[in-house]
């Protein structure tokens, strides 16, 4: 699959105040989306339930001022891409991609990891700083409380 570029967007402060946020739906309850045209058509797209909790996630982020990205599990990313997800430099990408902590394809020239591979890296590097975090709340406990 070709990369598409990661789009992040957000809501102004304005629009965050005009929507309300979603009602929490019970077992069984569905949700409606109705689209009004510009030239007066009105649609209706009844979801199915897998699609309900995504939207609302979605409402939610954005409503709490959240910037979202939506893409598909199987989708590829440039380093680039992959480096805004990450919340690390490109460079750092591509020396993960080289040390082999990041799978990835070459296309022509270009490298390209799947957002599955992405996200599984993101998890180890988070819990890998959540450890040093509480590492380093134990040091200064014991330099504040201890003495040592």
């Amino acid at each position: 699959m070709a990369s598409q570029v990661v789009k992040f967007t957000g809501l102004s402060d304005r629009d965050r105040k005009i929507v309300a946020p979603l009602p929490r739906l019970a077992e069984g309850d569905s949700m409606e989306l109705h689209v009004r045209r510009t030239d007066g058509q009105d649609h209706t797209l009844t979801l199915p339930a897998a699609a309900i909790g995504i939207v609302e996630t979605l409402i939610d982020h954005l409503l709490s001022g959240e910037r979202v990205a939506v893409i598909a599990e199987d989708q590829e990313l440039s380093p680039t891409e992959a480096s805004s997800i990450l919340g690390i430099s490109r460079p750092l990408v591509v020396l993960r991609m080289d040390r082999g902590d990041l799978p990835f394809r070459y296309v022509g020239k270009h490298r390209r990891a799947s957002l599955r591979d992405v996200l599984a890296l993101k998890a180890q590097l988070d819990a890998r700083q959540k450890a040093l975090d509480a590492l380093a709340d134990d040091t200064e406990d014991l330099i504040v409380n201890h003495g040592l």
